[in-house]
């Protein structure tokens, strides 16, 4: 089953560890009605063995939503689909792309790449466990891997398996002598690389990711591509989100006048968690970005850093660091 990626869903935002929580979710929720979120990586042995509730709790104003998940082994990656299923997710997504150390030693990410079958069979197997579409986030090719040829044999062995949806990060992954950050960065893109995969394979859905920073950029990858995922612009200035948005014609009957207008929106949903028990700083370090580029930003970050994390913190806070923007402006 193919990932709908319709004209409400055609950006995405990168699954990315220890940012994409469900706070931050909730938060590029309420800038972008539309924008398809993707959780961050859970791995099918911690769903497996673990508090599954709560690694896959959401909010239901986060759909579209999809579930990214870690591992190689076809009985557990089917197991984690069926929890996707059941817990109502709109996507559950197969991670081929992490070059980290310890994604390696757990035999998945990007390292799965030079095994197409072993992911091949977890992608059968997950589709045989639920309704949940089944897709593959994965790089251009790893190490010496480095041709289009690898990276089409590679799309094809998962399409012949029933992969309908692929998320292409437009750089290869090194596995050894680059940090996770710098894998990110270091290697080039080429997005022509995807874009052929496209013209190869005309009847997948194929998302570019990868160096996505200005809107031109989105909307100039969107007349070749199925949809682009923002990763670190999102995170680090989720204004963009909104703007993106709104150039792609914004949602119906979603409008936001100010960044101001996002805090007092995001004020229910503090007071809510608070009261569950969650703290303060885990909800405002997501939000540090938001002002950024605009005057008094440095004003708002350090309000949020230095309050937040304070016992009992709560929305005052909140409201305290809109006053320092406004004096700082």
């Amino acid at each position: 089953m193919m990932a709908d990626y319709t004209r409400h869903s055609k950006v995405s935002v990168a699954p990315m560890m220890d940012w994409t929580d469900r706070h931050c979710r909730y938060f590029m929720r309420v800038l972008s009605p539309s924008v398809r979120l993707y959780t961050e990586m859970v791995t099918a042995a911690a769903l497996k063995h673990g508090d599954a509730n709560r690694l896959l709790e959401y909010d239901s104003s986060e759909h579209p939503l999809a579930l990214q998940v870690g591992g190689s082994e076809p009985g557990l990656m089917a197991h984690a689909a069926g929890l996707a299923a059941e817990h109502g997710y709109d996507e559950i997504n197969i991670n081929v792309g992490c070059p980290s150390d310890r994604v390696q030693s757990g035999s998945f990410g990007a390292c799965l790449m030079s095994r197409p079958d072993t992911v091949a069979e977890c992608v059968q197997a997950m589709q045989e466990a639920g309704p949940v579409p089944v897709t593959v986030k994965t790089r251009i090719g790893i190490d010496d891997l480095d041709c289009y040829s690898f990276l089409r044999d590679f799309v094809s062995t998962l399409v012949t398996a029933g992969c309908e949806t692929f998320v292409v990060h437009a750089r290869i992954a090194l596995l050894s002598g680059l940090s996770p950050k710098e894998n990110r960065t270091v290697p080039p893109l080429n997005y022509e690389r995807v874009y052929r995969l496209k013209e190869e394979f005309p009847e997948l859905t194929i998302v570019l990711n990868g160096g996505i920073t200005t809107i031109e950029q989105a909307v100039g990858h969107l007349e070749q591509m199925d949809g682009v995922m923002i990763g670190r612009q999102a995170y680090q200035h989720p204004w963009f989100l909104h703007e993106l948005e709104q150039a792609l014609g914004g949602a119906d009957g979603h409008s936001l006048d100010s960044r101001a207008e996002v805090v007092t929106r995001m004020m229910p949903y503090i007071e809510r968690e608070l009261g569950r028990g969650a703290l303060l700083k885990h909800i405002t370090r997501h939000m540090l970005g938001l002002f950024a580029g605009q005057p008094g930003a440095r004003a708002w970050r350090r309000s949020l850093s230095e309050h937040a994390h304070v016992a009992g913190a709560g929305p005052e806070v909140l409201e305290q660091a809109l006053s320092q923007l406004g004096q700082a402006a």
